[in-house]
């Protein structure tokens, strides 16, 4: 008999709890070194202190302005550029090598180039953002238009369908599914670059604050922080996919 969704679950927190319980047990008893694997008593402190004095707020703010920034920018640059590439042979001939080029290396490695550029305020941090989402979206939008059926364009053409024409009735619907699908990855990418930008230079953010804890060795406040950072990369993944259901059912 298959198990329901609803048994799996209790099974994976039974998993996790009986996974802290160990961790908090070899912690308190010595077998693990608790400057390098705090307990997880210590970690979930260290966050709660966050949030009860307050401190946490000025840098959610700070790293979610860079990354919601830099992810609005990043789709709209990413799909004019793919777009006008796809349909601009010459443009293309022009973009794709310098797409390629970014997408061939850790864009994240240019974090401390935006820093030089930009100085350490938000601007470098949604420029990384930025870069990681945009190329993303260049290549879905560029390669989702190359796959739009041709004999489809061909007798949208035959009935006086102009550049235009094309690019609203057959090419952008065809990549909305394209576009919708890569709209997770491009919130991570985004909170990433911040993260990133943050980490190699700011006064404020939670890169920054993971810096902050590497340099005082607080492991506790590191473990809070990555926690942190999921939950809410987990919360903008759960805010896009409903925003995917939604636009695809209108679709």
């Amino acid at each position: 008999m298959k198990d329901t969704p609803g048994q799996t679950a209790v099974r994976q927190v039974l998993a996790l709890a009986v996974a802290l319980g160990l961790w908090e047990l070899f912690a308190r008893l010595g077998f693990l070194n608790a400057l390098y694997f705090p307990p997880p008593s210590r970690i979930w402190s260290a966050l709660v202190t966050l949030f009860t004095e307050g401190s946490i707020w000025p840098h959610l703010e700070a790293t979610f302005s860079a990354a919601f920034l830099g992810l609005i920018l990043g789709l709209a640059g990413g799909i004019a550029l793919g777009a006008a590439a796809a349909l601009m042979p010459r443009l293309a001939e022009l973009l794709e090598p310098v797409m390629t080029s970014l997408n061939a290396i850790p864009r994240v490695i240019l974090a401390p180039l935006f820093v030089i550029w930009l100085g350490i305020g938000l601007g470098s941090k949604v420029a990384v953002a930025f870069i990681l989402v945009a190329v993303l979206m260049f290549f879905t939008v560029y390669t989702g238009i190359k796959e739009v059926d041709r004999r489809l364009v061909e007798r949208v053409t035959t009935l006086g369908g102009g550049r235009f024409i094309l690019l609203r009735e057959v090419y952008l619907p065809s990549v909305t599914a394209w576009i919708l699908g890569n709209l997770k990855v491009s919130v991570g990418f985004a909170f990433t670059g911040a993260c990133v930008g943050e980490f190699v230079a700011a006064t404020r953010g939670l890169g920054y604050l993971l810096s902050f804890a590497q340099s005082t060795y607080n492991a506790a406040l590191m473990i809070a922080l990555i926690l942190l950072i999921m939950a809410c990369v987990l919360v903008l993944f759960a805010v896009a996919g409903a925003l995917e259901r939604r636009l695809i059912h209108w679709r």
